[in-house]
């Protein structure tokens, strides 16, 4: 009507009702002053059980999501769609999934909520351009974070072995079998 809108951005039943059984930990967002703005590709190892729900209050943004789940049949894959301020859809990314985003006009915002406490010690993060993913962005890159720059090449032996020693650390399996949905 002529006040706005008024949307629902999350409930517990509805995600069910397509598989999300989660809790909500933890509410950021994230603002980008200029288009071209990358973000990721950023996931958190073992130990954690982040997974992420994404929407887009502000702009318009390519979003990316990397499945880096060694046992997932979709493990190096990745899904590539637009998220904005007039879908207002959302996009939920499973622990064990790295996640990034390129801004695709100025002063965007994204919305994350999370299933686990942010644990820095346990961020990691793959290079948005390996060649190991063939990931296309829309925009040349206009600004980006130093440590996203910084990542090594992605060795899927070395990744897998890494997942497979902190899960043996911690006692218990988080990688989920499902495919990136």
């Amino acid at each position: 009507d002529e006040r706005g809108f008024f949307a629902r951005i999350w409930c517990r039943d509805e995600s069910a009702a397509h598989g999300i059984s989660v809790g909500i930990e933890q509410a950021s967002v994230s603002y980008n002053r200029r288009a071209g703005t990358l973000r990721g590709m950023h996931f958190a190892w073992p130990r954690s059980a982040e997974g992420k729900l994404v929407r887009c209050g502000r702009g318009r943004i390519q979003d990316v999501i990397l499945d880096l789940r060694p046992a997932s049949p979709s493990f190096i894959k990745h899904v590539s769609l637009v998220l904005d301020d007039r879908s207002n859809d959302a996009l939920y990314i499973p622990q064990g999934v790295a996640h990034g985003f390129q801004t695709l006009c100025d002063d965007c915002e994204v919305v994350y909520m999370m299933t686990d406490i942010y644990r820095a010690e346990l961020a990691g993060g793959v290079r948005f351009n390996d060649s190991a993913f063939g990931i296309r962005w829309p925009l040349p890159v206009s600004c980006i974070a130093e440590r996203d720059l910084t990542y090594p090449p992605f060795d899927a032996a070395a990744h897998s072995r890494s997942i497979d020693a902190r899960t043996l650390n911690d006692g218990r399996c988080v990688i989920a079998p499902n495919s990136v949905g």
